[in-house]
């Protein structure tokens, strides 16, 4: 089944991802997916990336580390092999970010704070 959410839906690594193991996203990967996947982080899990790791697109130690935590929230493990989450965007991972991208993409946006005006008009 492919990817369905707006931010992932027709891109080819990541639908890999979803498909074959060696697709997986790991450190040093760079491109547009991992983009993505740095997006999908902050709107998911409130988590940002080192600022130069989003300029070049890269799947550094901050965007592990950020991956390693929303793995740990939501107790993403592959019980078959391991004891615990890695930092890997695996079959799992980008499945369970898809679902939800796909109702994060469905809600309104959030108010405005007072004071995050004017940027936030």
């Amino acid at each position: 089944m492919p990817l369905q959410c707006k931010l992932f839906s027709g891109d080819r690594a990541l639908q890999a991802c979803l498909t074959q193991d060696s697709a997986h996203i790991t450190i040093n990967a760079r491109g547009d997916h991992v983009s993505k996947i740095q997006t999908a982080l902050f709107i998911l899990n409130n988590v940002s990336v080192a600022a130069d790791e989003l300029r070049t697109q890269t799947y550094g130690r901050s965007t592990a580390a950020a991956v390693l935590a929303y793995k740990v929230r939501r107790k993403i493990v592959n019980y078959s092999y391991q004891r615990q989450a890695d930092n890997i965007v695996g079959k799992m991972t980008i499945a369970r970010m898809d679902r939800e991208m796909m109702i994060a993409e469905t809600l309104p946006p959030a108010p405005c704070k007072p004071e995050d005006r004017p940027a936030c008009t």
